[in-house]
């Protein structure tokens, strides 16, 4: 019988408690393929999954994290066999079945990407979901017609930020970025950053329904009054994508950008993404993303330090991405 560790999480009085623990192949959930996994990573779902404050897990005992990279054990899914690398990003791993801080899983095939030829498993998950919700985000501004111009890309010093810039940067835009860790201005200009944008300048509530139009698009991982400042700064017939909430998950705006500036603000979803998308934002990744900038973006933890990370993501005192290198 097959034993591997796993980070677990039980049901505590007040938020789930962490445990670090043995496994076997019977404790996995069920699915068609099994797989070995060799990196997982701390997004900030993690962070709301560990430290109880999102309500995302939904039993107990679980193991926590929504992604993962791999290699196929065995497979009864047509499209996959032993030997595939793969990805998992979203579904309901980490929530209702168990997740990638284990060395393995069981999953429906159907949950998983087969990685570019020219990704490693170290690299997909390094990009992760973060990196995937970027892609998202510009494939969003593309398909609203945006050819490259002026785009913002708020929270840009964590997971999802860090990738949007590097890849925006990277297919021509002028990118500025937001950040209220100033300590940050040096690395996002690494990236490919222009212009540096204190996020006091958008966090607070807006004074006016329409602000001097700034930016023909951008990628906002904030919401709530950032995500208004954002909209109300948009030029005529841009795009706005939206994949966050660390501000919040309200929106307390006005129509004034959608009906007098024709503003578009594309919601995107890393959850149930439909296979077509997912193979698409993928591809994209292995050509578009700079991996020499996507390693300058990562750290790595153990599975012993992956909970103590994610609160600290949750903190926002996390730059970039986080590895949990499951075999460490």
């Amino acid at each position: 019988m097959n034993v591997f560790k796993a980070l677990r999480l039980i049901q505590g009085e007040r938020a789930p408690e962490p445990q670090l623990v043995d496994m076997t192949d019977d404790d996995l959930d069920p699915g068609d393929v099994t797989v070995a996994i060799d990196y997982s990573t701390v997004n900030y779902k993690d962070g709301l999954a560990i430290t109880g404050l999102g309500k995302i897990v939904r039993r107990f005992p679980m193991v926590p994290g929504i992604d993962f990279a791999g290699t196929v054990i065995t497979s009864s899914h047509q499209g996959l066999q032993p030997g595939d690398r793969v990805v998992l990003n979203g579904f309901d791993a980490g929530v209702t079945h168990h997740g990638g801080f284990a060395q393995r899983a069981r999953v429906p095939g159907d949950w998983l990407v087969k990685l570019p030829p020219s990704l490693s498993t170290r690299q997909a998950a390094a990009i992760g979901t973060a990196g995937f919700a970027a892609m998202l985000c510009v494939l969003a501004l593309e398909r609203g017609g945006l050819k490259p111009g002026e785009v913002l890309v708020t929270g840009a010093a964590g997971g999802v930020g860090s990738i949007a810039v590097a890849l925006l940067a990277r297919l021509g835009w002028r990118v500025s970025a937001s950040t209220g860790r100033p300590a940050e201005s040096d690395y996002l200009r690494e990236l490919g950053a222009k212009e540096i944008v204190e996020r006091a300048s958008l966090s607070a509530p807006a004074t006016a329904a329409l602000g001097a139009p700034r930016w023909d698009g951008a990628v906002d991982t904030v919401g709530s009054h950032t995500l208004v400042n954002v909209l109300a700064q948009t030029r005529y017939g841009g795009t706005v994508a939206a994949c966050g909430l660390a501000q919040g998950m309200d929106l307390p705006g006005s129509m004034a950008p959608f009906i007098l500036r024709g503003v578009t603000l594309a919601g995107i979803d890393t959850v149930n993404a439909p296979v077509p998308l997912r193979v698409e934002a993928w591809q994209r990744l292995a050509t578009d993303l700079d991996g020499a900038l996507l390693e300058r973006m990562v750290s790595v933890v153990g599975l012993a330090e992956a909970a103590p990370r994610a609160a600290q993501v949750l903190r926002g005192v996390v730059r970039g991405r986080t590895l949990v290198d499951v075999n460490a």
